[in-house]
């Protein structure tokens, strides 16, 4: 925090004059549950479809239903209503949501998108205006000038369901269409604006292989001829010729980007350009929306074009923009401009902000609205995780549980190891957490093979010691029961009981473990989702463990803290988050990082095979790692061959090969996940006795698996895994004391896989190989809020928002110190729960 003292009217509350109503029920008042106010059928499923896309599709939660259940309820109801022939349409969508969970999410996503697309038909039409909704930005997006209910259809696909959804839309580039270059003038590499006269239109098939489709359009202005084109999948006439339709004989086209010469022809041609149809007013310059100016370019959905929304945006500025409240205390923004020269940040009106965002009148306006908008966004989420935090030790009475005693101590004898010093740290972190009256919020961040287990079974026993059960969580079976034969060779030399929790066990073995923890006669319990469910009593929980954490969400780790009464919880990772992500993912935790490997362990020599030869090398280093005993993982990202990915391995497939022709001296095993669990463990136990030297695998093994005599790893196709999957696989070796080796097989050639695969060479840091992929994927992809429970962010960049972030975290603790219920600042957290505002529990849940 910057070392200039506050002024003294730091954080006034915001005059009464500047405070809208909220309504009768307030922010509070909007419910967590997909299903709250008494609204007719199609009203409430479209909220629940809007809430469900919100999130990405994981079948949300409700008051009494999950989402699919809710749809298929209204869907029956409405089947029942609505004319035969809407019927007809019904029909598979109630197919689609009665295999919902079975889903992936892009199917899911258009079995939302589809529905939503419906609903306008089934909606009574209103004799009159409805009425507002309290807050304007709540009004729903059809009732903006010139939208209506079709067109709204179509947003719901981008999830823009209110005026405020339709202003944050915010665009994903912007194009300067002030300058036009003539054709004639084109040069080639350099980025230009240009439009002329639709000449030519072509769209076929290519006699390929690959089986593409093109189009290509040909432009002239007078000066010269330019071509467009764009690559597809190979399509019907019927798709061809809709392509064609696209660009009519006669009309103005404008097209955006960087044109390169020809080979065949000598002319300049736009590969996927942007691309717009212009009629005769567009043709003004100056005048338009869409040209002779700075113009955003939104992302779309079929059937909605860009000039459409650009028009629509234009028009809810020009009705709302005047209603935009700023409520950021006017002194946190003057609070920002103190300190070192590097570190202050200038935040413009937020009004300023929404409209330069969208239409600003200099390219060079854009970065300083999106800082305040991206500022927004931090500040909102730093608020509402330290909120959640304080409110969370204020309402929680600790079980406050004093510091190790003789069962720490006597494991620390049993232990072959002595602890390192990051593990000793991390354990005196814990021990003080515990001890304190406030709940602990602690996240132990620890690299593959760095010894969190351990930790956790020492704190864990911290719990026993003063009378409680432990419990550890894993998401995954193999995971669970990895942990428990850890833990229980320890466990049972202290005189205490362990007990394994899974999905899979028998009734009759389930039953005895069931009685066993609600009597008390097992101290700890390690197990997976199984551990949440209702008939799972505890008798005393006082520590819980939840392992991988973020494969759980916010309501499966909140409902396992319910087991018990305020127990401490203690949550671990061992994918290493970067600074930035942890701060917005886990801003309400304090963060503990165990950064140093147990001595002895060596770094995994790691290897990209690009060529037939390089790959060749590989399997005879790897026979020579058999022949000395040693075993091998190989990983394939498939499990069966798939004609649709000729160039894919598949694990099946490939062991056979691998069996007959390359190690047909060796045991070769198939371990992949939709084998059943008996199956699993056979496999998996084979292996580790040695009586299978190469496990032929999916990703299946990326945690849990854990076979010191193993010493190799080859990833087939190793341009299809992330990087963290990548790491998480190479962590499977490097386990014992051999030298261990990891080739990655890949013959692509792309840019992107040339920098994967070169930081996996050049590093065995989770935390290095995180910060790098953090860069290279964005945050959607590298961990996205989905399981999270936050908002996603639409203007923030956390991989160059570092500073932002910081300054907004110190905003959000700077003013709960001097307003720790926020009661003096009503707007600030009305829109703080606003921020947060489908998923209100989240700001309820530890």
């Amino acid at each position: 925090m910057p070392d200039a003292s506050p002024r003294a009217d730091l954080l006034q509350p915001e005059p009464p004059a500047a405070r809208p109503s909220l309504g009768p029920a307030g922010p509070a008042g909007r419910g967590s549950g997909i299903m709250k106010q008494p609204m007719p059928d199609t009203t409430r499923l479209q909220r629940a479809l809007a809430i469900e896309a919100q999130h990405q599709y994981p079948n949300l939660r409700g008051n009494t239903q999950c989402f699919a259940e809710f749809v298929l309820d209204t869907l029956s109801a409405l089947a029942r209503e609505v004319p035969p022939r809407d019927r007809e349409a019904i029909a598979p969508l109630t197919t689609a949501f009665a295999r919902y969970e079975h889903l992936d999410p892009d199917l899911r996503a258009r079995a939302v998108g589809d529905l939503a697309a419906l609903l306008p038909r089934w909606q009574p039409k209103p004799r009159h205006r409805p009425e507002e909704p309290a807050d304007w930005r709540d009004k729903p997006v059809q009732f903006v000038k010139g939208i209506g209910p079709a067109l709204a259809a179509l947003l719901g696909r981008l999830n823009i369901h209110t005026v405020d959804d339709l202003l944050r839309h915010y665009p994903r580039q912007h194009l300067d269409y002030k300058q036009r270059v003539r054709i004639g003038q084109l040069q080639a590499g350099t980025r230009a604006t240009v439009w002329g006269t639709i000449q030519r239109v072509e769209a076929y098939n290519l006699p390929s292989a690959k089986a593409l489709s093109i189009v290509t359009v040909t432009i002239s202005d007078g000066s010269g001829t330019a071509i467009a084109r764009w690559f597809g999948r190979k399509s019907n006439k019927p798709q061809l010729d809709r392509q064609k339709a696209r660009f009519p004989l006669g009309a103005t086209l404008l097209l955006s980007g960087e044109p390169k010469r020809d080979s065949f022809t000598g002319k300049l041609a736009f590969e996927r350009p942007e691309v717009e149809v212009l009629g005769a007013a567009d043709d003004e310059e100056g005048r338009s929306l869409h040209v002779g100016r700075v113009v955003p370019v939104y992302d779309l959905t079929e059937g909605l074009h860009a000039k459409t929304l650009r028009k629509a945006i234009r028009t809810a500025l020009d009705n709302h923009l005047q209603l935009v409240r700023d409520s950021l205390p006017t002194g946190l923004r003057d609070h920002l401009l103190t300190g070192p020269e590097d570190k202050r940040v200038a935040l413009i009106p937020l009004r300023k902000a929404l409209e330069t965002i969208h239409f600003p009148d200099q390219a060079e306006e854009l970065a300083t609205a999106r800082i305040r908008l991206a500022f927004d966004e931090l500040f909102w989420m730093q608020l509402g995780l330290t909120w959640r935090r304080r409110q969370l030790e204020a309402q929680t009475q600790a079980l406050q549980l004093p510091p190790a005693g003789e069962l720490v101590t006597r494991l620390r004898a049993l232990l072959p190891f002595a602890l390192t010093h990051a593990q000793e740290r991390v354990f005196r972190e814990i021990q003080a957490d515990l001890a304190k009256p406030s709940p602990m919020n602690r996240l132990v961040q620890g690299d593959v093979g760095s010894g969190k287990t351990v930790v956790a079974l020492l704190s864990l026993l911290v719990a026993v010691e003063n009378g409680y059960q432990g419990a550890l969580m894993a998401p995954t079976e193999i995971l669970a029961e990895q942990h428990f034969a850890k833990l229980k060779e320890w466990v049972e030399a202290l005189g205490l009981r362990v007990a394994l929790l899974t999905g899979r066990q028998g009734r009759k073995e389930r039953q005895v473990t069931l009685r066993a923890i609600a009597q008390h006669e097992v101290q700890l319990v390690v197990g997976t989702h199984a551990l949440i469910q209702d008939q799972v009593t505890f008798a005393r929980l006082g520590l819980v463990v939840i392992d991988e954490q973020h494969r759980f969400g916010v309501r499966q780790r909140a409902t396992l803290r319910e087991k018990g009464q305020n127990p401490e919880v203690l949550v671990m990772t061992a994918t290493p988050i970067p600074r930035t992500l942890a701060l917005t993912l886990h801003g309400d935790l304090d963060v503990s990082v165990i950064d140093e490997l147990p001595p002895g362990r060596k770094p995994v020599a790691t290897r990209w095979a690009r060529t037939r030869r390089d790959q060749d090398e590989a399997w005879e280093a790897v026979r020579r790692e058999l022949q000395a005993g040693r075993q091998c993982y190989v990983v394939y990202p498939l499990i069966d061959e798939n004609e649709k990915l000729e160039t894919v391995k598949a694990a099946t497939a490939e062991r056979e090969r691998l069996a007959t022709e390359v190690f047909p001296e060796f045991q070769v095993a198939l371990l992949h996940g939709q084998m059943s669990g008996e199956e699993k463990d056979r496999e998996i136990a084979k292996f580790r006795a040695g009586q299978s030297h190469v496990l032929v695998s999916t990703t299946v093994i990326e945690v849990g698996v854990d076979v010191p005599n193993a010493s190799v790893m080859v990833i087939e196709n190793a341009e299809r895994f992330g990087l963290a999957q990548l790491h998480q696989l190479r962590g499977r070796v490097g386990r014992g004391a051999a030298q261990s080796y990891c080739y990655l097989f890949s013959s692509s050639r792309s840019e992107t896989t040339a920098q994967r695969l070169g930081i996996m060479e050049a590093t065995n840091d989770g935390f290095v190989v995180a910060e790098q992929d953090l860069a290279l994927r964005g945050p959607g992809e590298f961990l996205g809020t989905r399981q999270s429970g936050l908002p996603d962010l639409k203007a923030a960049d956390l991989v160059n928002d570092t500073l932002l972030l910081e300054r907004a975290r110190e905003a959000a603790l700077l003013l709960l110190a001097r307003d720790p219920d926020l009661s003096q600042h009503p707007l600030v957290k009305a829109d703080m729960f606003r921020y947060f505002k489908a998923n209100m529990a989240f700001l309820e849940v530890g």
